[in-house]
C-alpha cells in the first residue's frame, strides 16, 4: 500500500494514496476501503458523496463506482465533528481536553492519559489523540511508546524522537516494565475470595471479523492463545463490588479485564466481558438499552493505569497517576471506604509491588 503524505491534527485529518498498478481499474469505494478498513463501506460512501475524496488532475464529481487508474493520486479529508462523540445514557459525555503531564524532558512526555483518547490515531479514531495532542502542541510529530485501551486511563509514555521511543519500546514488548492498574469490579457467580490471586489463562480470539476485538480465555496448558500472567491484589470488598489492583506480568490485549473476569470479577461498565459481544455491538452503534446501561452502571471499563516503573537513562523511574475524576462518583456510591484510605492502600500495593520484583527488571 502507498501512502504519500499524512496530516494529523486535533481538527483535520488528510491522506494522500497512489493507485499502484494492482489497483488499476478499482472502484473508488473499494480502494478506499483498503486503508480504511474499519470504516463501514456505507461510510466510506456517505464520504464520498459529501466530496471528502478527491482524485488528482480529475475534476468533476466523484462517484462510490469512480474507476482508478494507475499512478493516480486520492485524497481523503476528514474534518473533526462529532464522529469521536462518546454518550452515557442519552447524554453527551465532556472529555478532558488536556491530558495532565506527569513527566517531561527532551526525550519523553509521560501523561494521565484520559478516557477514551487513542494512543495514536487508529480506525475512525483520528482527532483524540495522545500523538495528535502532543504533535500538535509541539509542532513535531510524536511517537507511541506503548498503547491502553481507549476507555483505559492513566499513565501513559510518549516519545518525541525515534531512538528513544524504539529502545523504550523494547521494555515494555520484552515485559521489562513493571506497571499497575486500579480497577473496580462487580462479583459474579464463583468469584474468588482470595485478597492474593493470580491468572495464567492463555488469551487470543476465537474467531476473524468483528468478533475478533472478543477475546477468548484457554488453559494454562493449551496450545490455544498466547501466554498471559496477572497477579492481583484485591484492596476492599463491599456489597457484591470490589476495588483492587492488577499487575501484568504479560502485555495481552484486554489481559486484565479477561483474567479478572476468569475470575469471577468482571471490571463494572466492561461492555464485552461484563456484558457480551452483542451488548458491545448495541453500545457502539448507539442503541444500548436502558437495561444495557442498568447492568453496566458505569459508561467505560473502570480500569486505570495508576503506576509505572520503568529503566529510562540509567536507572528506574517510577510514574504515578491519581484515581481519575469520572471513578470518584461511582465509588462514593459503592463504598463505604473513604477517598483518603483507597489511596493510602493503592499507594502500600504498589511500593510493595515495585520493590519486591525490582530484581525482575
Amino acid at each position: 500500500m502507498a501512502i504519500l503524505n499524512k496530516i494529523f491534527s486535533t481538527k483535520m485529518y488528510q491522506a494522500t494514496y497512489y493507485v499502484e498498478e494492482t489497483h488499476e481499474g478499482m472502484r473508488l469505494d473499494q480502494f478506499l476501503q483498503i486503508y480504511l478498513e474499519s470504516w463501514s463501506r456505507q461510510e466510506v460512501k456517505r464520504r464520498i458523496k459529501a466530496k471528502d475524496v478527491v482524485i488528482k488532475d480529475r475534476p468533476g464529481k466523484h462517484r462510490s463506482s469512480t474507476i482508478l487508474h494507475y499512478k493516480e493520486e486520492v485524497t481523503f479529508t476528514v474534518h473533526n465533528t462529532t464522529q469521536e462523540d462518546e454518550y452515557w445514557n442519552g447524554e453527551l459525555l465532556k472529555k478532558q481536553e488536556h491530558p495532565e503531564i506527569l513527566f517531561e524532558d527532551e526525550n519523553i512526555v509521560v501523561i494521565s492519559k484520559p478516557a477514551y483518547m487513542a494512543a495514536h490515531p487508529t480506525g475512525s479514531h483520528l482527532f483524540y489523540c495522545a500523538t495528535v495532542y502532543f504533535g500538535e502542541k509541539y509542532n513535531q510529530t510524536m511517537h507511541s511508546i506503548h498503547r491502553l485501551d481507549r476507555e483505559t486511563s492513566g499513565v501513559m509514555l510518549i516519545g518525541k524522537n525515534p531512538d528513544t521511543s524504539n529502545q523504550l519500546g523494547e521494555e515494555f514488548f520484552n515485559d521489562k516494565v513493571r506497571k499497575c492498574y486500579f480497577f473496580i469490579a462487580k462479583e459474579v457467580e464463583d468469584a474468588t475470595q482470595d485478597d492474593f490471586f493470580e491468572s495464567r489463562e492463555r488469551l487470543g480470539p476465537n474467531e476473524d471479523g468483528l468478533k475478533r476485538v472478543y477475546i477468548n480465555s484457554h488453559p494454562e496448558q493449551s496450545k490455544l492463545g498466547k501466554r498471559a500472567h496477572t497477579k492481583f491484589k484485591v484492596l476492599h470488598r463491599e456489597n457484591g463490588y470490589v476495588l483492587a489492583l492488577a499487575f501484568p506480568q504479560t502485555g495481552r490485549q484486554h489481559q486484565i479485564r479477561v483474567h479478572a473476569m476468569v475470575r469471577g470479577l468482571p471490571l463494572l461498565g466492561d461492555k464485552l466481558y461484563l456484558g457480551n459481544f452483542k451488548m458491545f455491538q448495541r453500545f457502539k452503534d448507539k442503541i444500548a438499552t436502558q437495561a444495557d446501561h442498568d447492568e453496566m452502571e458505569f459508561n467505560r471499563h473502570a480500569l486505570h493505569a495508576v503506576a509505572l516503573k520503568i529503566r529510562y537513562n540509567g536507572q528506574y523511574k517510577v510514574f504515578r497517576s491519581a484515581i481519575p475524576m469520572d471513578f470518584i462518583p461511582i465509588i462514593e456510591n459503592k463504598f463505604t471506604l473513604p477517598i483518603d484510605k483507597i489511596n493510602e492502600r493503592i499507594k502500600s500495593g504498589v511500593l510493595e509491588y515495585f520493590d519486591s520484583n525490582s530484581d525482575d527488571l
